[in-house]
């Protein structure tokens, strides 16, 4: 907490008489300044110099999980074979969960 040196010191009576409601709106009062942003609202507004995607449109072809694929039943991404670190009471996990 930061203590202002230049304001003039109180009693210690006048700091036994303050009030639980007084208190409490003190700490409302200091900390009204915070202001929370959503930072996917910051993002939208967000514009890269000199690039107009404007008419872009993204398309990903999604395929089945293949038959030398697994998903891991940690983080439940889709691997291929050679990441199968164990199975655990027939659930697969990842090398990256298992470490």
């Amino acid at each position: 907490m930061a203590t202002d040196y230049d304001a003039p010191r109180r009693e210690s009576e006048d700091l036994a008489e303050d009030s639980l409601e007084e208190l409490k709106a003190r700490r409302n009062d200091a900390q009204s300044g915070v202001v929370d942003e959503d930072e996917g609202a910051i993002a939208e507004n967000f514009e890269l110099p000199g690039a107009d995607l404007s008419g872009e449109e993204m398309t990903v072809k999604v395929l089945p999980k293949q038959a030398d694929e697994f998903t891991c039943s940690s983080c439940f991404l889709v691997h291929h074979r050679s990441r199968l670190a164990e199975t655990k009471n027939g659930q697969f996990i990842c090398r990256d969960c298992a470490a």
